[in-house]
């Protein structure tokens, strides 16, 4: 297989990726508006909500998901950016990337840790 061709697979398959976890994140963003609406105008205040998510694997399922799907999200978008402002895809702007995926997966996960599990 050529240099070319990887990097066209390469690029299909974030666009993929990009594509596939722009659906998800539409569905975890209305589920979570829904379910803070809800929970606000039924008086609940921040802190009876933050003791309901406590201890549920539900919860920490559901948030755990919207994690990482904007961990993969996010970043190719970033990427995207990077390299039309650097003149052309860099071996740094991949590395950018990746980093700022990780930070994302790591603090999101913390954050998912912390508000059911914690």
């Amino acid at each position: 297989m050529t240099v070319a061709m990887n990097t066209h697979r390469r690029q299909a398959m974030l666009w993929l990726a990009q594509r596939a976890s722009a659906a998800v994140l539409g569905v975890c963003v209305v589920v979570h508006l829904v379910t803070m609406i809800v929970a606000v105008r039924g008086g609940l205040t921040a802190a009876e909500i933050l003791e309901r998510t406590r201890g549920s694997v539900a919860w920490a399922l559901f948030y755990a998901v919207f994690v990482v799907a904007a961990a993969i999200h996010a970043p190719i978008g970033v990427r995207t950016v990077l390299a039309e402002a650097s003149g052309g895809h860099r071996r740094g702007v991949d590395v950018a990337a990746a980093a700022f995926a990780v930070l994302l997966l790591t603090t999101g996960l913390r954050g998912v840790y912390a508000v059911t599990i914690g």
